[in-house]
């Protein structure tokens, strides 16, 4: 009896910790705000809203549906909710003042094949504020915005006018452009620049270039919204082979860097300071040998697809606007005068140049729309969203919005002047993003973009090839990763007085 007695006892003492539990369970969800999500188009079964987005114009859709949804709309990437923001007002709200709440990542399919969550542009977490942080301060060890890195680029315009020169003013493919900035990036990460003809070095540009088209594809961008069927139909294969080559090619050059015993030498590259932190104590793994490869491929891809197709298009639309061009070189001769290479401080003394390449970098949005993803349930917009949703800023919309721009759609560098022909920063400038996950390499190319446009501007007139017109330069972007311009040719005539 006493045995039944206390069984009873126990039951009822374990049916009670149950509903305690059930009580507490309810009262947390009952906490728990439900998401607030913002208004959208209505999706449709398993393809969501992408009848509405053009593939080769996803900004500009997304910019068409924002005048009906409002700056905060949802859409529907397939089965996956995405938020997107519009305008400059509700960019700046999310980049700057959210802080943490958006610094993630959303995994996106075909870079979690790529760098396994590792990498410095697409990890998040951890992971990407330990790359993050040891990025930046390599970056900064190596002289990056000052005098050391300024001489490897004005190097690096000497060696370029030796290729221009070799043309002797007849045309020249625009992508011969992309050679300095490319080698500038290579300098930093090996510890060495390459003659242009060098194997490794053509192989590496064209590489570059072939991954950068492929990722841009439709097929792609399927496989990114549908990877269990873009698996099926093996969509990524073409890309992972390419990359699998450049990793490679990054071992190779990682290990030749390696000493034959552990220790802490001078750190002269990227490379050298990866692998000095490798042999530090790592107990999460950040730097594992994988991880710096990934580290080393973000800076290969971003380091040199962004600022060589910046430049691309910066001397294609000085020979699509010659008055423009022409106002830039007499600023140059006046202020530098013959044989004067540019400097770094010359910048605030060429406020016309200065004002020409921010309206370059401002009109051609060179990655419109890489996603965030909120680290918790986030406040945005005046709506409440769940940890993990993407939410895509879109940088064109700022940098083409009409509030804040006077003629958004046209090439304008007056949008940096003021009436006196002073330089005038711009609040809305955002080619770089902003927040905490700003572009780790804006001081390097900044700088880049400054010494190598000023100084081809200084030796050359570029104009069209023979027999056509600055009218017939095509200014439509080329369908790949980033918005870079389309193959043709430019003549870098030499000036008298660049000379």
């Amino acid at each position: 009896m006493a045995l039944l007695l206390l069984g009873l006892l126990g039951l009822l003492g374990l049916l009670g910790l149950l509903g305690l539990w059930g009580l507490l369970r309810t009262c947390t969800r009952t906490c728990t705000p439900a998401p607030r999500w913002p208004p959208g188009p209505r999706p449709l079964p398993l393809i969501g809203n992408l009848h509405l987005l053009r593939v080769s114009q996803m900004d500009q859709s997304l910019m068409e549906l924002s005048e009906r949804y409002g700056p905060v709309f949802t859409v529907h990437l397939g089965r996956q909710k995405t938020v997107v923001l519009t305008g400059y007002e509700a960019v700046k709200e999310a980049l700057v003042g959210t802080g943490q709440e958006l610094a993630d990542r959303p995994p996106i399919a075909i870079f979690q094949h790529i760098q396994g969550g590792g990498g410095i542009f697409f990890s998040s977490g951890a992971r990407w504020r330990a790359a993050r942080q040891f990025t930046v301060r390599t970056l900064h060890g190596l002289g990056v915005g000052r005098g050391p890195v300024a001489d490897k680029v004005l190097q690096e315009l000497r060696c370029l006018m030796v290729q221009l020169d070799s043309y002797g003013g007849q045309p020249f493919p625009l992508a011969l452009l992309g050679w300095a900035p490319s080698n500038i990036t290579f300098t930093l990460l090996f510890g060495q620049r390459f003659d242009y003809g060098d194997p490794v070095f053509v192989s590496l540009l064209g590489l570059i270039d072939e991954v950068m088209v492929l990722l841009g594809t439709p097929s792609l961008q399927l496989f990114n919204i549908y990877p269990s069927l873009g698996a099926l139909l093996q969509l990524h294969r073409p890309v992972l082979r390419k990359i699998e080559e450049v990793q490679a090619i990054l071992r190779t050059l990682l290990e030749a860097r390696r000493p034959p015993k552990p220790g802490r030498g001078p750190v002269q590259s990227y490379m050298d300071a990866l692998i000095q932190q490798g042999q530090r104590k790592d107990p999460k793994g950040l730097f594992a040998e994988a991880n710096m490869v990934a580290c080393a491929l973000d800076i290969v891809m971003a380091g040199t697809e962004t600022t060589s197709a910046t430049l691309q298009w910066a001397a294609l639309l000085m020979g699509k606007h010659s008055s423009v061009q022409g106002r830039v070189q007499e600023e140059l001769d006046r202020v530098l005068g013959p044989g004067r290479h540019p400097r770094l401080e010359d910048q605030r003394l060429l406020p016309y140049t200065n004002a020409v390449l921010h309206e370059v970098q401002r009109f051609i949005t060179l990655l419109p729309h890489v996603p965030r993803c909120t680290a918790a349930d986030t406040q945005l917009g005046g709506y409440l969203l769940p940890k993990g949703t993407p939410v895509v800023p879109l940088l064109s919309s700022v940098l083409l919005d009409k509030t804040q721009w006077e003629t958004p759609r046209q090439f304008n560098p007056g949008h940096f002047l003021d009436a006196n022909g002073r330089f005038v920063k711009r609040a809305a400038f955002l080619p770089f993003s902003a927040g905490r996950r700003v572009c780790v390499g804006e001081s390097l190319a900044r700088s880049e973009l400054f010494l190598l446009f000023a100084g081809l501007l200084q030796r050359y007139r570029l104009l069209p090839p023979p027999g056509l017109s600055s009218a017939t330069l095509d200014t439509t972007p080329a369908p790949a990763f980033t918005m870079r311009p389309p193959a043709q040719a430019l003549c870098a005539v030499p000036r008298p007085r660049g000379r």
